[in-house]
């Protein structure tokens, strides 16, 4: 039987990747990932800053993304039963946290395939630290739901859980929804609520903002967003 190896990767800069994570994936024979183009120049770009350090490997890329998920789990429990060790990638980060990874990590649990986790870079925990914002407690909720009427709802929920206790909240947001997502959280917080935003974590280009919705609103009507954003927020108690 094989291992199935859960595998964090940088979420910007290459030089994040641990020694254990290297050593596992310039030696696997299989690894799963969202994107095997990309995976491929993760891999090429890994074996150039541990050359000489150990035998390199080229290992066989499966295609393992949101929509083909549940489908390709068979496939790949197959290859732990017959064998084999499989790394499991997400195109930056950790797997399982808001990109594919559950269906497969819960299968391999039924089946009694043995599982261990490369833990390493992620943007929720390093957006947190780097916030300013209170680390004792967070709610991650990863990205609001796309339809008007769930996304209303969402913001109304993360108000009566400050009516709980108070904790940070940490979202992600797509570029290309960024100025909305203000204005509806204007709508619901009020636009003297202070945030956090934050982009290109951990790369050149890092930008970390904080600041009212309202300065922000009027700081994307000059700058358009760019990038995966990290969206903190404290819930008021």
């Amino acid at each position: 039987m094989g291992i199935l190896y859960i595998v964090a990767t940088p979420i910007g800069n290459l030089q994040d990747i641990s020694l254990r994570a290297a050593r596992t994936l310039l030696t696997i024979p299989v690894v799963a990932c969202e994107d095997t183009r990309r995976a491929g120049i993760l891999l090429s770009e890994i074996s150039k800053l541990f050359s000489g350090y150990q035998e390199v490997k080229k290992p066989k890329l499966i295609s393992f993304y949101d929509e083909v998920e549940e489908k390709k789990v068979p496939e790949i429990v197959a290859i732990l039963e017959s064998g084999l060790d499989v790394a499991l990638i997400s195109d930056a980060g950790t797997p399982g946290i808001s990109d594919p990874g559950y269906k497969l990590i819960r299968e391999c649990i039924a089946r009694g395939i043995k599982i261990a986790v490369l833990p390493g870079p992620s943007a929720v925990i390093t957006s947190l630290v780097i916030s300013g914002l209170p680390t004792d407690k967070f709610l991650f909720l990863g990205y609001p739901p796309k339809k008007e009427g769930h996304r209303s709802e969402f913001w109304e929920k993360i108000k009566e859980t400050g009516k709980l206790f108070k904790t940070t909240v940490i979202i992600y947001e797509a570029p290309h929804r960024i100025k909305g997502t203000i204005e509806e959280m204007i709508v619901h917080f009020g636009k003297e609520q202070k945030v956090v935003f934050a982009r290109e974590l951990t790369k050149t280009y890092e930008e970390i903002l904080r600041d009212t919705l309202e300065n922000l609103q009027k700081h994307f009507e000059k700058n358009e967003p760019r990038g995966e954003f990290v969206i903190l927020l404290q819930s008021e108690s």
